[in-house]
């Protein structure tokens, strides 16, 4: 397994955010590159050296410090949109070869290069900013169709990369909870959202707090179907004539 390029970003303006920009506009540099945790998500941005995230509202800080994107996968888009796809198009900060990124399990933690750890948190969920800068139609419809959402990692040891570093997965954890099960709990299935909860401390809070409610709620459903029935059950006991015996 292989890190076939690092990808860093500056910002750029778009058409929805002309003053702020976004920093989606990623491309491979040459030298090494150091990662570290950035900090909390409103106060961190991205965790590599001399890379940009703009909008730290919903982006960036420790829980989404690197995402990660498999060449295999850019390889499949490229097919289906018939147009060149090169290593950070989606906006990666890796691209990877042999990792199975989208399957990996929440929690999963591989060691890139000799030193950094990092941790697989969440999948990508996308956005207006990836669509425009994409530029086809319909394309978070056909993303979150395709639900193969690349990785956010945190920093666990910090370390510096560079392109042709190894990539190990040296931990994986006894659930299975993969990236793109949590992608479709979070985006079309809304009845997986409980099954995030097996991933334990790995779940970053804003998932978790969605899984919670999902499971209360559905647990309230659950229990007050079973007294609707019990209620109609004595009702209908209640209800019956007394069946009359033969003189």
């Amino acid at each position: 397994m292989q890190l076939l390029t690092v990808n860093l970003g500056r910002p750029a303006p778009t058409a929805h955010r002309p003053t702020g920009g976004t920093g989606i506009d990623k491309r491979p540099t040459d030298g090494p590159v150091t990662v570290t945790a950035p900090g909390p998500k409103g106060v961190g941005a991205s965790g590599l050296a001399g890379d940009a995230v703009v909008n730290t509202r919903h982006h960036g800080g420790n829980d989404q410090a690197v995402y990660a994107y498999a060449r295999e996968d850019l390889d499949g888009w490229e097919r289906e949109l018939g147009r060149e796809l090169p290593n950070g198009a989606f906006g990666e900060n890796l691209t990877t070869r042999g990792v199975e990124i989208s399957g990996a399990l929440i929690g999963e933690r591989w060691r890139v290069g000799p030193r950094l750890l990092l941790e697989v948190t969440s999948p990508r969920i996308p956005c207006r900013t990836f669509q425009e800068w994409l530029g086809e139609p319909g394309w978070i419809k056909r993303f979150t169709r395709a639900a193969v959402p690349g990785a956010y990692l945190r920093v666990l040891e910090p370390g510096e990369i560079r392109a042709g570093d190894a990539v190990e997965a040296v931990h994986r954890p006894g659930h299975a909870v993969t990236v793109t099960l949590m992608f479709q709990a979070l985006t079309t299935r809304p009845e997986l959202l409980p099954r995030l909860l097996e991933a334990g401390a790995a779940l970053h809070p804003e998932a978790r707090a969605k899984a919670e409610k999902q499971a209360a709620g559905m647990q309230a459903a659950r229990t007050s179907g079973a007294h609707a029935a019990r209620t109609n059950g004595t009702q209908r006991m209640e209800g019956a004539k007394p069946v009359e015996k033969p003189a």
